[in-house]
């Protein structure tokens, strides 16, 4: 019997030691929900530490009399070189690792573009190296569905009897030329941003609205906004065009650099570095402040947003203490300002 016992027990052992090794993988609790409102503080910060230190520069070359035109285009060039530079980094994320951008971002810039995805994922299998032209990879019935269905030859889809895609492709229907692709989608980005813009500015300027001048105020303001973003939606498609047929083939050889090697991320990165230069058609003040609100959306694509809690034990304490610098930003800036800071943080969750 004692041996019998000792031999179930074993056989118990066993069975217990075989369900521990088993068991299923438990992922690791992440935190990190405070990294937008952490890269909006330090966003912040930079930014008044950088006016402060321009204020003071300024006034010291001002008088000296040494102040010169590079000095006073330099604050505008700035603002505007942040966004842009900002917003490539989040259309290259856009195209190319779409995880990277919060959900809700992913899909708002898709409804902006308006792009088959059917042709946005050959040119990540162009990146990948998947989709090869001159070369059979079977890839050919990816685009070859978008041409039936657009009324194209199939042949187009086909990367080892096309070489490159059609611009017409790109065009989505709307003919092959190139500047006028780039007109029409102006145009229907400019009327879409007007549904969205005036509505929102006579909402927000309701109570301030107490006559015709200031309703036409609004409008104008929602019209300069509309047509920020109609530029912006216009210049990254022209500049792909520039890039993958109309100047880059012939500024460089195509044996240097292939048609693969354009549509594999040197189209999609002029488009990128291009569009957010459409920053210059609106105000000042609004493109301060658009840039400090992509600045830390842009930064969020390159950190990582989620963290062991082993590495953050400390997770409430840092909540708390993020609130000191944060008030002490905004209270350097104009009273102004705090509105537009207010609305940011709405915009954020926070």
């Amino acid at each position: 019997m004692s041996r019998r016992n000792k031999s179930c027990k074993s056989s118990e052992d066993t069975c217990h030691d075989l369900q521990a090794n088993h068991a299923p993988f438990q992922r690791p609790e992440l935190v990190g929900r405070t990294m937008d409102l952490t890269l909006f503080t330090v966003c912040r910060a930079i930014d008044v530490i950088a006016c402060i230190a321009w204020d003071r520069w300024s006034r010291r070359r001002k008088a000296q009399n040494h102040w010169t035109v590079v000095e006073r285009l330099a604050p505008r060039v700035a603002d505007a070189g942040i966004f842009a530079m900002s917003s490539a980094i989040i259309m290259w994320a856009w195209f190319y690792a779409p995880e990277r951008l919060p959900r809700t971002y992913e899909n708002w810039i898709g409804e902006v573009a308006q792009v088959d995805s059917r042709l946005i994922e050959a040119l990540r299998r162009v990146r990948r190296g998947v989709f090869i032209y001159g070369k059979d990879t079977n890839q050919g019935h990816l685009l070859e569905s978008m041409c039936r269905d657009f009324g194209w030859p199939e042949k187009w889809g086909d990367p080892s009897k096309t070489i490159p895609i059609p611009c017409e492709m790109v065009h989505m229907g709307c003919g092959p030329n190139c500047e006028k692709h780039a007109v029409s989608r102006f145009a229907r980005t400019f009327k879409f941003a007007c549904a969205t813009y005036i509505p929102l500015q006579v909402v927000l300027r309701l109570r301030g609205i107490k006559s015709s001048a200031a309703l036409g105020r609004a409008i104008s303001d929602a019209a300069q906004s509309s047509a920020f973003l109609a530029s912006f939606v216009a210049l990254f498609y022209y500049s792909v065009c520039l890039a993958r047929t109309r100047l880059g083939p012939k500024i460089f050889d195509q044996k240097s650099v292939t048609p693969q090697m354009w549509d594999a991320g040197l189209c999609v990165g002029s488009g990128c570095l291009m569009c957010g230069w459409s920053i210059l058609v609106e105000k000042a003040r609004k493109r301060q402040e658009l840039a400090l609100f992509v600045a830390p959306r842009a930064a969020a694509t390159v950190l990582p947003r989620l963290y062991d809690k082993k590495v953050c034990p400390k997770l409430r304490i840092a909540r708390i203490q993020m609130v000191t610098p944060t008030s002490h930003i905004l209270s350097c800036m104009h009273p102004l300002d705090v509105q537009p800071i207010a609305n940011l943080f709405s915009i954020m969750g926070c």
